[in-house]
């Protein structure tokens, strides 16, 4: 039997999700286990709902997991199972001093075939967003990346004298000491300089000065790592040439939002809140398992005769669908002659990228509205896809027209059990956004009821409160706009 043992080294960028390549969400996709570090955002696991997560991340010199670990624990999990294909997510690019290079090295002596999936560096990514070009035609024409981290040995800065623009990563703590150094090296005291803390996202800060001086204004400013320094006359760009701190403001600015997903996949509301200066965290509070008889689904199917319409009520429900199909050695030819509705927009697309296009979805998103809208008379027979947790008012909208309801079991919905630091940064949110009752259950089981939330519709604020909710905003209508303000109102900002 071949192994499946694949290894895939992807740089996650500097810190906006935005910033992952296509490549690299690609290998995401395609993952059974992902090893992600302090530096990777964890938003980048929406990508990757079918695969399991394991959080290696490391800060500095004070290590959650040593390197050599971590390098032992990619060789190890690509084996286990008969071979697996482990995405290894690291914060900016695989190789400028992301330690890729050993990991690479650990697969080639293991065996295991492997990918380097480049990404975009802090060292380029950071001053960009600051507003600072490392090269421009008119005062730079060579840049180096240097590492800050003077416990890596002499850095031999007298001959860097030649090169325009110095990029500093991992140096904040050793600021004093680095600067001194290149001074006495031959670089100008008075040589611009800027220090930008978490860039790229909403959190970014930027101190300027220069050489002599940067040290102390950062310390001033209370800047910690990440941070990456920049010393060259670009610096001095910054005034003209900033943009993303000028525009990344709004009521929401400096705020930690958690928007919790029963469901995987992206948000609109994340963008939303985003746009409005919020510092975002998905939470994904259930995920999808298995079904309990795996060959139940192409059983029901293989019946077809049976009913007139096949109901997707998400695109998990298309993603097990197709999955089942796979299986079975089967494809979309078992559908044939079944109608097919899908509960939404989403739902509807996701079909579609596999080929097939809904024959309806109704006006309005949603197991009711389905329900109350699907083209089926009394008699008809409908079929839905869906996990152990149907929706109850789905079938109580078509037995109430005389339609008959059964459902297959496509896929379970079981519990998420997010890792400790995605635990941690739950608990420091300002403000959670709850969509449904369903996902208050899910929140106050996961970490408690000790938090301010923000919630659509009186509904979920009856079960919020219900659980034991103390702090909650309503949102206006049921809309995310709405739910937007309702965070920006439950954060003091509206």
């Amino acid at each position: 039997m071949t192994s499946r043992a694949f290894v895939s080294l992807i740089g996650a960028g500097p810190g906006d999700p935005g910033l992952l390549t296509l490549k690299g969400k690609e290998a995401l996709e395609r993952a059974d286990v992902v090893l992600f570090d302090y530096l990777a955002n964890p938003e980048l696991l929406k990508y990757c709902p079918q695969a399991s997560t394991v959080y290696v991340g490391k800060k500095g010199f004070s290590e959650y997991i040593s390197q050599e670990q971590i390098t032992a624990l990619v060789v190890k999990t690509a084996l286990e199972n008969g071979g697996q294909r482990v995405a290894r997510l690291k914060g900016g690019d695989v190789y400028v001093f992301g330690r890729g290079g050993e990991e690479a090295e650990a697969c080639y002596e293991a065996g295991i075939p492997f990918e380097i999936v480049p990404g975009i560096s802090s060292s380029i990514a950071a001053p960009a967003y600051a507003g600072i070009p490392v090269t421009h035609r008119s005062v730079a024409r060579s840049f180096a990346v240097l590492t800050g981290n003077v416990k890596e040995g002499d850095a031999h800065y007298e001959r860097l004298g030649g090169i325009d623009t110095l990029v500093l990563l991992m140096g904040v703590k050793n600021l004093n000491v680095i600067s001194s150094e290149l001074i006495a090296a031959g670089r100008a005291p008075e040589t611009p300089a800027a220090t930008i803390q978490w860039g790229t996202t909403p959190q970014q800060r930027t101190v300027t000065g220069t050489l002599a001086t940067i040290a102390a204004e950062v310390e001033l400013a209370g800047l910690e790592a990440p941070a990456v320094t920049v010393v060259g006359e670009v610096v001095n760009l910054r005034e003209k040439l900033r943009w993303f701190d000028c525009d990344h403001t709004g009521p929401l600015a400096g705020k930690n939002v958690a928007v919790t997903r029963t469901r995987d996949g992206g948000s609109g509301l994340s963008e939303l809140l985003r746009a409005r200066g919020a510092s975002v965290l998905e939470v994904p509070l259930i995920r999808f398992a298995p079904p309990i008889d795996a060959s139940a689904v192409v059983a029901a199917l293989q019946h077809r005769g049976n009913f007139d319409w096949l109901l997707l009520s998400s695109n998990q429900a298309v993603a097990s669908l197709f999955g089942a199909l796979e299986a079975a050695g089967l494809d979309a030819r078992l559908l044939g002659g079944l109608k097919i509705a899908a509960v939404g927009p989403s739902t509807a697309r996701s079909l579609q990228e596999r080929g097939l296009r809904a024959d309806f979805v109704p006006g309005t998103p949603g197991a009711r509205h389905l329900g109350a809208e699907l083209p089926a008379t009394a008699g008809m027979r409908t079929l839905h896809l869906t996990s152990q947790l149907a929706e109850a008012e789905l079938q109580a909208a078509l037995e109430a027209r005389g339609v008959l309801y059964e459902r297959v079991e496509g896929y379970r919905t079981v519990p998420a059990e997010p890792e400790l630091n995605e635990l941690e940064r739950l608990k420091a949110a300002d403000v959670v956004t709850l969509a449904s009752g369903s996902a208050a259950r899910h929140l106050a089981a996961l970490a408690g009821t000790d938090f301010t939330v923000a919630v659509m519709g009186p509904q979920t604020e009856s079960a919020a409160r219900e659980l034991g909710f103390r702090s909650v905003v309503v949102a206006r209508t049921p809309s995310l706009e709405a739910l937007v303000q309702a965070a920006e109102v439950a954060v003091g900002g509206a």
